[in-house]
């Protein structure tokens, strides 16, 4: 298993009107993030917050290119990001335990904190695909190059962790500095991770490793999202 520490490249925030910072997503463009009862966005070049929701936000974010999904209590929502409009809506698979949230290859990738698991589901139902175990609480959860990466928060301690999509096996770990917690993440979709820094009320990158060789990027093998 590879291990590096963490190197933060930029911070923003604290945010006026959010405490806490819970899960976060990417459109390409701007950073969105949740923020208990609102989802915030912010312009990443600048850091300046350009819009808000009023939706409940309480956990996980994602972006499928055209859609947001935010964990609500028990609850994902579906929404339009023009409008704030809920399109609809299925069943959490933690019943309100969740965390992170992810959007790949047509389904969600979604963390289930204290049970220290991650549900691939269908976004359509909210059927459980495919169930892998971690040994660490599991908060934000992202895609990037056909790898699967989640943050971990368990007391003072956090990291990033690139897993086996299949099995949870941990490939490699981005440890934090003590007490600088992961409680989002998201891929810019190149060499940058979109972290929540929960209670500071702050979002972070944090830079990528690169990879030496192709035997580097550990086993990780395509995602087959018709088998759990």
């Amino acid at each position: 298993m590879r291990r590096s520490n963490a190197e933060i490249v930029r911070e923003y925030g604290p945010f006026s009107g959010a405490d806490n910072v819970g899960g976060v997503t990417y459109d390409g463009q701007n950073v969105w993030f949740a923020a208990g009862d609102k989802l915030n966005v912010f312009d990443p070049a600048s850091g300046k917050t350009l819009r808000s929701i009023d939706i409940a936000a309480h956990a996980g974010t994602a972006f499928d290119g055209k859609h947001l999904f935010q964990i609500a209590e028990d609850r994902i929502h579906k929404i339009d990001p023009h409008t704030g409009s809920v399109l609809a809506t299925i069943p959490a698979p933690g019943g309100g335990g969740d965390s992170g949230l992810a959007w790949a290859e047509g389904t969600l990738w979604v963390g289930q904190h204290r049970e220290r698991k991650i549900h691939q589901i269908d976004p359509e139902t909210g059927a459980i695909l495919r169930t892998i175990e971690s040994n660490r609480f599991v908060t934000g959860v992202t895609w990037i190059d056909g790898e699967l990466w989640h943050g971990t928060w368990e007391g003072d301690e956090s990291d990033l962790r690139r897993v086996d999509p299949r099995t949870g096996e941990v490939f490699e770990r981005i440890e934090m500095p003590p007490g600088v917690d992961v409680s989002g993440l998201e891929s810019d979709g190149g060499d940058q991770f979109f972290c929540g820094g929960g209670r500071s009320g702050k979002v972070r990158i944090v830079r990528r490793p690169k990879r030496d060789s192709a035997t580097d990027r550990g086993a990780e093998a395509p995602i087959d999202s018709t088998r759990k």
